[in-house]
């Protein structure tokens, strides 16, 4: 009995240990003699950095400005870059565990219309897929739940936290869903079809007939017949929510405009695999798009193969806000660890590197509706950032030394990186 107790107490000793999150920041503290990238398109060669109570108090160049650094944690980070903490949207981080384990997966839900449906709820702070991404630069992201045609509304959380009340930074801001597709694969004697959807009028119809019926419902006393998935859209129609579509092709894109002016919707297109053909509309329209990765196929056949890394700098070019994200499969939670090697790529054909690194920070946080606060660099913002002690896009060479939130150092542990030193240690090949 003694040996079980002994087992739990180191137990429950480990567990505070790996989950012992410091609240608030306690020391004043500057960062000194580092390459500093705000996130706005600016870059510091010999910056100095400065932050309090979580936010920064002093962003400048070092070589004509004059701080006291008495009384000041002072972090040297000579050599080192600085970014802002990066942001990864439209994910299911907290939400899946295993691909192929149903029992660790909360993303969908029954049904088609479900407004009603919140991911924040079921996010898992514990997720042992988190300290992974977070590894990687990923300090924030955007929790979005799946499932039928409507899947439900989004929050943005900080990936450092004890539960999900204290994750929040904006709760339940979005509202997310899925165009009909007008394409349909089939397979036969011949392989896969692309063939055209029958029923997309239908479809597309009977997400006209929803919008119209909680439109509708926002303008009546409900008091005695309350109907949670109508009432869930009001935040819509108020446009204190965004909608969020994913549609891939022009014509989806296009018709889901139309459909979001008629109802006096703020949209943010998500995909957007055809963007450039209707670039234009985009940002005349001041419509927002997320692109689910760079490192993908082209859509159509004929399409230049590096039309997907070129995209971004086109998009950019016409003047559409564009954030990158991964991919809008079933991987876009563990694989959002490579979410700066896709803005990396983005880089590397067509796009500045401080351009690139907005459509992961500053411009990720406008979409988001979090940019009051966080996104880039600067005197009064939010102190989350990260220090790199290479090019933080090089997936060779990007190693990063610490990361902070809100003024906070975020926890760097991770159990991939522990089986790595065990294993090396169990070889004799750590040094």
């Amino acid at each position: 009995m003694r040996y079980i107790i002994f087992i739990l107490f180191t137990s429950f000793t480990l567990l505070t240990n790996a989950q012992n999150r410091q609240q608030s920041q306690e020391q004043r503290t500057v960062v000194t003699n580092a390459v500093i990238h705000t996130g706005n398109g600016t870059v510091i060669e010999n910056g100095i950095m400065a932050f309090d109570n979580g936010k920064l108090t002093l962003v400048a160049d070092a070589t004509v400005v004059r701080f006291n650094i008495e009384g000041y944690t002072v972090i040297d980070a000579a050599g080192k870059h600085v970014y802002p903490g990066l942001i990864a949207l439209n994910t299911q981080l907290g939400l899946k565990e295993i691909e192929q384990v149903r029992a660790t997966s909360d993303v969908y839900e029954v049904g088609y219309m479900n407004p009603n449906v919140r991911s924040i709820i079921a996010y898992n702070t514990d997720s042992r897929v988190i300290p992974t991404v977070r590894e990687n630069g990923i300090l924030m992201a955007q929790i979005v739940p799946g499932g039928g045609t409507i899947h439900g509304s989004s929050s943005v959380v900080t990936l450092d936290a004890w539960n999900w009340e204290d994750a929040v930074i904006a709760m339940d801001n979005a509202i997310h869903m899925s165009w009909p597709s007008s394409y349909r694969y089939s397979w036969d004697e011949n392989g896969y079809q692309l063939k055209a959807n029958e029923n997309y009028g239908k479809q597309v119809n009977a997400v006209r007939s929803f919008f119209e019926e909680a439109r509708a419902y926002q303008q009546r006393d409900n008091t005695y017949a309350p109907n949670l998935k109508l009432a869930a859209m009001r935040g819509l129609f108020t446009r204190e929510q965004k909608l969020f579509i994913e549609a891939e092709t022009a014509r989806e894109m296009m018709q889901a405009i139309v459909f979001a002016e008629s109802m006096d919707i703020q949209m943010v297109i998500v995909g957007g695999a055809e963007a450039h053909l209707i670039k234009e509309e985009l940002a005349a329209r001041s419509i927002p798009v997320v692109l689910t990765g760079t490192h993908r196929l082209p859509y159509r056949t004929d399409d230049p193969v590096t039309l997907p890394y070129q995209l971004p700098s086109i998009l950019q070019e016409a003047g559409v806000l564009c954030a990158i994200s991964v991919s809008n499969d079933g991987s876009a939670y563990w694989n959002m660890r490579n979410l700066p090697f896709q803005a990396g790529t983005a880089a590397a054909n067509g796009l500045s590197p401080e351009d690139a690194l907005s459509m992961v920070t500053r411009n990720a946080a406008i979409i988001a509706g979090i940019d009051s606060t966080t996104g880039f660099l600067d005197e009064g913002m939010a102190a989350t950032f990260l220090i790199a002690e290479r090019d933080l896009f090089d997936m060779a060479g990007s190693n990063i030394v610490t990361a902070y939130f809100n003024g906070v150092e975020v926890t760097s542990d991770n159990w991939q990186e522990d089986l790595y030193h065990r294993f090396r240690g169990k070889y004799g090949l750590e040094e």
